[in-house]
């Protein structure tokens, strides 16, 4: 792949941005174990400062359980759990909030003293202060969401939860792809835009089924109808369609049912566009991008369906989740790619054309 070098790089602010992309991978897998533990509603105050002081003695754990008794989640699900369980699920649900506001501080004081020193690239200075106020968003969203779960539920709204995981997601590639951007300079190169269509939607899809994910992980639909590829023996289960639209958010079989038709849809488009970038040479290393994000979708829906069929165990949905963040790392650095080259397409014949 040719190097693009240009006047305005950073690989300093490159590699700033990298590793809080990285920090976000780690925040979306823990995220998916809170979930898995059902951590999520263990802490029912938001304290953006003060709670990130986990409690200290005897009678903070007490206080601490005493609010957690008094949601329906305690009443209705974990009647009886002792203050040694509940410390338990308070852990990861504090990991979680400790590293939204690590994440926050490893973005936002290296920004100040770039910004100070005027080391960011002037081309990107408001995509990072977008991604400022975009981690902002998320704590709101993420208290948002846990609300839904503090009063008449039991768990929080599917979603809500999804729609904090999409964030989560959208801030994941504005990092990288503002690092890529950083690292490499401003190049002023034609691309193919039929390829640049094909890459976007590809990513487009991927994050779809980001968030399709996160209904099934918000209904807890991945624990119902584990048998592949039927469920329970048929193609579409019982639908409870007099929720109207919300059928599509909460009904556990629906859920399910979609995220496994948007799976097989990008297992096919995946597949098209990596044999694609192979009978027409895409030149520059592109091919290689095309057949890499090709082979992690097949690993991916291999893995989700093993995840299925033992019926979502810990260490295989903390895996799964993992997977959709890289996969989705993983088109994002592809569609840069793609539109960060001049590839020339040929055909095996002796006429050349460009998608």
């Amino acid at each position: 792949m040719k190097r693009f070098i240009g006047g305005d790089q950073s690989r300093a602010v490159a590699i700033w941005l990298f590793v809080t992309a990285a920090l976000v991978f780690a925040m979306v897998v823990v995220g998916g174990v809170t979930r898995l533990t059902g951590s999520g509603l263990s802490i029912t105050e938001w304290k953006p400062i003060m709670g990130a002081i986990p409690p200290m003695n005897a009678a903070d754990w007490a206080e601490a359980f005493a609010k957690y008794k008094a949601i329906p989640q305690y009443e209705q699900v974990n009647a009886g759990m002792t203050l040694g369980e509940f410390k338990g699920i308070f852990f990861w649900e504090w990991l979680h909030r400790l590293l939204g506001r690590l994440i926050g501080a490893a973005f936002a004081l290296p920004f100040l003293v770039f910004l100070l020193f005027r080391k960011i690239p002037r081309r990107l200075i408001w995509r990072c202060a977008a991604l400022l106020a975009l981690g902002g968003l998320q704590g709101l969203i993420g208290w948002w969401m846990v609300s839904s779960g503090l009063s008449e539920r039991v768990d929080v709204a599917p979603e809500r939860l999804a729609t904090h995981l999409g964030l989560a997601l959208l801030i994941f590639m504005g990092l990288i792809w503002t690092g890529l951007e950083a690292w490499n300079g401003e190049e002023h190169s034609r691309h193919p835009v039929g390829w640049s269509r094909g890459a976007a939607t590809l990513l487009g899809a991927v994050f779809v089924q980001c968030l399709l994910g996160g209904l099934v992980a918000g209904a807890k639909a991945g624990f119902v109808y584990t048998d592949w590829p039927m469920m329970n023996g048929a193609v579409l289960p019982p639908v409870e369609w007099g929720k109207g639209a919300l059928a599509f958010l909460h009904d556990q079989g629906l859920v399910q049912f979609d995220h496994r038709i948007m799976a097989y849809g990008l297992l096919i488009g995946g597949t098209i566009y990596a044999v694609q970038a192979w009978r027409w040479r895409l030149a520059e290393g592109l091919g290689v991008s095309a057949f890499v994000l090709a082979t992690v979708l097949w690993l991916q829906a291999a893995l989700g369906v093993v995840t299925l069929i033992n019926a979502v165990p810990l260490w295989l949905g903390a895996l799964h989740q993992a997977g959709a963040a890289l996969v989705l790392a993983t088109a994002t650095v592809n569609l840069w790619l793609v539109r960060r080259s001049q590839p020339r397409l040929f055909m095996s014949g002796p006429r050349s054309r460009v998608l």
